[in-house]
């Protein structure tokens, strides 16, 4: 597997941007400004990731997902690793991320890859999303907002 950036003339793979977001309209949002990476297995994209510069020094990963037929092999914890390589080489002193508080194995995972905990945007996907998101049985409300110094 290789974790590259999109190609300028290929299209972002949207049914991997859904998986980690499902308002079409809100990814299609960010996509013109930031930077998009992909993982690629025998051609065929598996994993993606998306940066968005949020300040001099701040970046976020915005968008992060990986087909679920590829689960459990390690790939998101690579494609965040990448991020924080990337992040670093750009000069970025902070990169954050922020999931659903549904999100369960999404929180975990970010904090095995040394993300903390820095707060919580109260009724978020209640504003954002016209309908309601459930995870693990558990309604999608607040945004659980995470980040880490790369110093």
């Amino acid at each position: 597997m290789e974790i590259r950036e999109l190609f300028k003339d290929e299209p972002p793979p949207m049914h991997l941007l859904l998986l980690a977001d499902p308002s079409r309209e809100l990814v299609e949002g960010y996509l013109e400004s930031g930077t998009c990476f992909v993982a690629v297995s025998d051609k065929r994209m598996i994993g993606v990731s998306f940066f968005l510069q949020k300040g001099p020094e701040l970046i976020e990963i915005m968008n992060i997902a990986v087909d679920q037929r590829h689960h459990g092999r390690g790939i998101g914890r690579q494609l965040i690793e990448h991020a924080k390589g990337h992040a670093r080489e750009k000069g970025y002193k902070m990169i954050e991320i922020g999931t659903g508080n549904s999100g369960i194995g999404q929180l975990a995972l970010y904090q095995k890859c040394g993300f903390r905990i820095t707060g919580v945007d109260r009724d978020f996907f209640n504003r954002n999303y016209s309908e309601a998101i459930y995870e693990n049985g558990i309604q999608c409300q607040d945004m659980i907002r995470l980040s880490q110094s790369l110093d």
